[in-house]
């Protein structure tokens, strides 16, 4: 294997999903069909998907153990203020990591989104 070219996220109300990755997080939708929405960041830099369920979800935990990373190039603190202020869950402090610095917000199923500001 050489790179992972595509990820998507199972979710359990693709409508809201949709909201809050574009309303509230600023995902532009690249192209979508009945079951998914693709989204591109920073101009197509990062593509992936949330989707209807593959299989049945009721009562499970999906967001567990999953973190998808984006490297911005702004500011983490001023882009957790902007996400806080459209009332985007952020979880914990901005860290110093040693890729950059970095703070985590959790999306509507608890997946958990790392916002990355490089080196």
């Amino acid at each position: 294997m050489r790179q992972l070219t595509f990820a998507s996220l199972q979710v359990n109300n693709l409508e809201a999903s949709k909201e809050f990755y574009t309303q509230k997080l600023g995902f532009e939708i690249e192209n979508s069909n009945p079951q998914a929405y693709v989204f591109k960041y920073r101009k197509g830099e990062a593509s992936f998907a949330i989707r209807t369920p593959l299989e049945p979800i009721e009562n499970k935990a999906l967001g567990i153990g999953v973190a998808l990373w984006f490297a911005v190039n702004e500011n983490v603190e001023e882009l957790k203020e902007r996400f806080i202020s459209n009332e985007v869950t952020t979880t914990g402090p901005i860290i110093e990591t040693p890729f950059g610095r970095a703070f985590h917000v959790t999306d509507l199923d608890g997946y958990k989104l790392t916002f990355l500001e490089t080196k």
